[in-house]
């Protein structure tokens, strides 16, 4: 899987902040969906790679349930987390045993989506 998020940070675009993250989801099914983050010069208007992967995973017609892994790689040498706008999509279409793999060049560390959300916002609060 690194080879392929590594390869994935090139079609990244980060011409603002040169921060690169690709994103891969596996489905269910074992169907594979990318992600990259795009930004904009209108920062509000920049989308994560999680939820560029995400989206397109909803647009394909996928539901809650059928999203198994998430991994996602920082070009850095030091592991990235889900901004917290990633999070809360995250916790929309993942179940919380969900298995979310972190990666840097040179590291990866496992969770799942209820170590990164253990309190989510979601239809219960409603």
């Amino acid at each position: 899987m690194r080879e392929r998020l590594e390869k994935l940070l090139e079609n990244s675009y980060a011409k603002y902040s040169k921060f690169r993250v690709s994103c891969i989801i596996v489905m269910k099914d074992n169907t594979i969906i990318p992600g990259v983050n795009v930004e904009n010069a209108s920062y509000g208007a920049t989308i994560c790679a999680e939820r560029n992967a995400i989206t397109t995973g909803v647009a394909m017609g996928y539901k809650k349930g059928d999203f198994m892994e998430l991994h996602i790689m920082v070009d850095s040498d030091k592991i990235g987390t889900p901004c917290f706008m990633c999070r809360q999509v995250i916790t929309e279409f993942f179940l919380d045993d969900a298995k979310v793999f972190l990666y840097s060049h040179n590291d990866m560390q496992e969770y799942t989506v209820r170590d990164l959300c253990p309190y989510p916002f979601n239809e219960d609060n409603l």
